[in-house]
C-alpha cells in the first residue's frame, strides 16, 4: 500500500510542471537628488580634519569650501558636487577623497496657500503630489473653489500655471494632474 502511495505521489510531482516564478522586474532608480538653495551638507576631506564641515547652500545656489573656493551647487547632485570638489582640491592634496552627504533638505521646499486649513511651506522629505500638499496643509476650507486650483512653477526663470482638478482626482478622473511637485512650488487654492 505504501508503495503505491509513493508511486502515485511521485507520478502526480512529474506530471504537475513547475511553477513558473516571475523574474524580478528592476526597479528603475529615482532620479538623483538636484540640490537647493537652503540645503546644509556634510563635507569631509579623507585624512584632513580641519577640511571638514557643515556648509550651506547659499542663495545664489554656492557653497564655498576652503582651498575649493566658490562651487555651484544648486541643480546639481551630490555626486557632481563631490566630483567637482575632488577636481579642485586634487592641485592641493594628493590622491585626495572627499564626501558629501546631505543634511538638511531645507531648501527642497513647496508652498501652499489659499482656502486651507494650515496655510504655508512644507520641507519635501520625499516625492509629493498635489493631493499630498493638500493633505499637508490640513486640507481645503469649504469655501474653497476645488477645481481651480493652480500650481505656480518656474522653469528656466519663467512662470507658469498648472490646472489641478480636485474633484476630477478625487473620483479618480484624470490622475495625471496630480503631479509630483518640486521644490519651489506653490499650490493656489482659491
Amino acid at each position: 500500500m505504501k508503495l503505491k502511495l509513493l508511486a502515485c505521489c511521485a507520478a502526480l510531482l512529474i506530471a504537475v510542471p513547475a511553477l513558473a516564478v516571475p523574474s524580478p522586474v528592476p526597479a528603475t532608480p529615482a532620479p538623483a537628488y538636484a540640490l537647493q538653495p537652503g540645503d546644509v551638507l556634510s563635507v569631509s576631506v579623507w585624512k584632513e580634519q580641519e577640511l571638514q564641515s557643515e556648509v550651506l547652500v547659499r542663495p545664489d545656489g554656492r557653497i564655498s569650501f576652503p582651498l575649493a573656493g566658490d562651487l555651484v551647487a544648486a541643480s546639481r547632485s551630490v555626486e557632481e558636487l563631490r566630483a567637482d570638489l575632488e577636481s579642485r582640491l586634487a592641485k592641493f592634496i594628493p590622491e585626495v577623497v572627499v564626501t558629501v552627504a546631505v543634511k538638511a533638505v531645507n531648501g527642497n521646499r513647496i508652498y501652499v496657500l489659499g482656502k486651507v486649513t494650515k496655510p504655508g511651506d512644507f520641507v519635501l522629505g520625499r516625492p509629493t503630489d498635489v493631493m499630498q500638499a493638500l493633505s499637508l496643509a490640513g486640507g481645503t476650507t469649504p469655501f474653497a473653489e476645488l477645481d481651480g486650483i493652480r500650481v505656480l512653477r518656474r522653469e528656466t526663470g519663467k512662470l507658469r500655471a498648472i490646472d489641478f482638478h480636485y474633484t476630477d482626482v478625487e473620483r479618480g478622473k484624470h490622475l495625471e494632474q496630480n503631479i509630483v511637485l518640486q521644490g519651489g512650488d506653490t499650490v493656489v487654492v482659491p
